[in-house]
């Protein structure tokens, strides 16, 4: 599911992925939300034995795209396929705080502007190579080339002396990316331009927390990288477990990494196997799978399941509502967003956001489960939220009068724009569980009562990376999108919503909103109530400008045999991109 390495990065949910929860706001009175709110976050603890093999359910409408690198992927899906093998260079504390117990070590200095990064002796890739300096460059290097076409190149990455001159290739290497023992050696010191607030924390984006095999993939020229069999089929991670073999888009099987640097791992053998969210009711009643995500339209059928431990959180993510009103030039590397884009105009956006029944519609779908989210920064991330900022709820009187003023005049069923010509809004959505289909027809009903000819980009649902490549590349028949974050740990929302953020999918470009970003993330920032203020600033102002309206989240519920322990949700138990850490995971004695 945000950040794709879930704390280390941004990825991009799918639309199963918000219904895979199963949880409510703890202000909720509904039985099933009470039941989910009881839940742990993590297995009961037992000694654990050796040997076993475990089964994990994927619920995806779709095949999963099977891009094996942290640098490439964007899909959260991806990065749960891989979690397993897949392990950040830096561990944290509950509070997403790095405290060195991870395969490397950070060392902050604010007066010299670096970060000391020493790999730990003993991290070995799965085929026994340590891993290196080299290695951490060439994850910048993947990153920076243009050749790759990595989307994770962001202006926060470009904070580091010399990163961007190496992306827009004017330099070889990257300036201020020393390696003080040589390429082989285990340090390095990044240089920055100026230290930001959140580097203490991981998912902060101002430097990446993984590292790429270099010897491995030297060979591969940039612009082949992402469909090499070396990323495809038999890719290689320094995690406690290796991949041995990858069925395209359906499974991917591990067995253990006899080189991990924390030892042996418990178990001989995991597969990881897609199933239809349509099944997951019946797969995980049936025992047919030792770990599956319970979809929350399907709680009141599972919850009395025998043989199991629920286990839940509510994860760093959110849905939301998104309007084109720009494009993404490539050549400049930034958003240029364009005044006349149909969506421009502020009294539609916010006409559209007060159209929707978002809090009803969740609680009818997902037994109250799923829950309304007011901003686009989570409760979790304690007083950057803002809690007096109040979601956009149905108002039907407010959004017509909207309208009316704004010039949108009705002509017969329809309103037209403000020129008179016809207004027919193009709505790109997901594919997902059973639920989406109906929920999204209601919010183009509700739109219907205001005279907003609202239609499906391509007369229907659209399958998840059809989706996103259609969202990416400014698709001329989508004028808005439902789309979903799984976010990173550190909740600066400068690498989703800047003037040079490709995953700033809007497009938008404001004077005001680059002015905000930048001072949350200012050397002024490291006052921490300067930087609530800013944030609190800027969601006022987003909420106002509705560029991005946020709808839903839910608590993740997965289902785990209950002969398991080791199963946690706790990040200092993770793998550093927001899922379990499978080292701890196995059979109770």
């Amino acid at each position: 599911m945000k950040k794709a390495k879930l704390f280390g990065s941004l990825t991009l949910l799918s639309g199963v992925a918000l219904t895979l929860a199963a949880c409510g706001s703890s202000s909720s009175n509904s039985n099933s939300a009470s039941d989910v709110n009881k839940l742990k976050s993590s297995t009961p603890e037992k000694a654990t034995k050796k040997g076993g093999t475990v089964t994990r359910a994927i619920e995806t409408d779709t095949p999963f795209t099977g891009i094996f690198s942290d640098e490439l992927s964007t899909s959260a899906t991806d990065s749960e396929v891989s979690a397993p093998a897949d392990e950040s260079l830096f561990g944290t504390d509950d509070n997403f705080q790095f405290n060195n117990k991870g395969a490397a070590t950070i060392k902050l200095d604010n007066k010299a502007k670096t970060a000391t990064i020493e790999i730990k002796k003993g991290v070995k890739w799965s085929d026994g190579k340590q891993v290196t300096a080299k290695d951490y460059e060439y994850s910048y290097e993947i990153i920076g080339n243009k050749d790759t076409k990595s989307q994770r190149y962001t202006s926060s990455l470009a904070n580091l002396v010399g990163f961007e001159e190496y992306h827009e290739g004017k330099a070889k290497t990257i300036s201020g990316f020393e390696m003080p023992d040589g390429e082989n050696g285990r340090k390095v010191v990044l240089h920055f331009k100026e230290m930001k607030p959140g580097m203490k924390f991981s998912g902060n984006g101002y430097f990446w927390e993984s590292a790429a095999p270099y010897h491995y993939l030297k060979d591969v020229p940039f612009k082949k990288l992402e469909s090499s069999d070396q990323i495809r089929k038999n890719p290689i991670f320094f995690g406690p477990y290796k991949v041995s073999k990858v069925v395209r888009g359906q499974s991917v099987t591990f067995v253990p990494n006899k080189y991990y640097w924390r030892g042996t791992p418990k178990l001989d053998k995991i597969t990881f196997s897609v199933i239809t969210p349509n099944s997951a009711t019946q797969a995980i009643k049936s025992n047919k799978f030792d770990i599956a995500g319970v979809i929350n339209s399907q709680w009141t059928n599972v919850k009395s399941a025998k043989n199991v431990n629920f286990v839940a959180s509510v994860p760093l993510s959110y849905g939301y509502l998104g309007f084109k009103v720009g494009k993404w030039d490539a050549k400049a590397g930034k958003n240029v967003m364009n005044p006349n884009a149909k969506m421009s105009n502020k009294a539609l956006r916010q006409a559209i956001a007060y159209g929707m029944n978002i809090a009803p519609v969740a609680k009818r779908y997902t037994h109250g489960l799923s829950f309304q989210v007011p901003t686009l920064i989570p409760k979790q991330f304690g007083d950057y939220y803002d809690s007096s900022i109040k979601p956009y709820t149905q108002n039907l009187k407010k959004a017509n009068k909207l309208l009316d003023d704004a010039g949108y005049k009705k002509k017969g069923k329809w309103r037209v724009q403000p020129n008179g010509k016809p207004l027919t809004i193009h709505l790109a959505a997901m594919t997902g569980s059973s639920i989406q289909e109906p929920i999204i027809q209601n919010y183009i009903q509700q739109w219907k009562k205001l005279g907003l000819n609202v239609k499906l980009t391509g007369g229907r649902l659209i399958e998840f990376n059809s989706f996103y490549d259609k969202v990416e590349n400014d698709s001329k028949d989508v004028d808005m999108f439902l789309g979903a974050w799984s976010l990173s740990s550190e909740p600066s929302p400068n690498d989703l919503y800047s003037e040079k953020a490709p995953f700033n999918f809007s497009r938008f470009v404001t004077k005001k909103n680059t002015e905000l970003l930048q001072e949350m993330d200012s050397t002024k920032a490291f006052n921490t109530d300067y930087r609530v203020k800013k944030f609190h600033e800027w969601q006022q102002y987003m909420k106002d400008e509705a560029f991005v309206v946020p709808t839903t989240n839910a608590y993740s519920v997965v289902a785990v045999n209950n002969k398991l322990t080791g199963y946690s949700t706790k990040p200092s138990k993770s793998n550093g991109n927001g899922f379990p850490n499978w080292f701890y995971i196995g059979y109770a004695k």
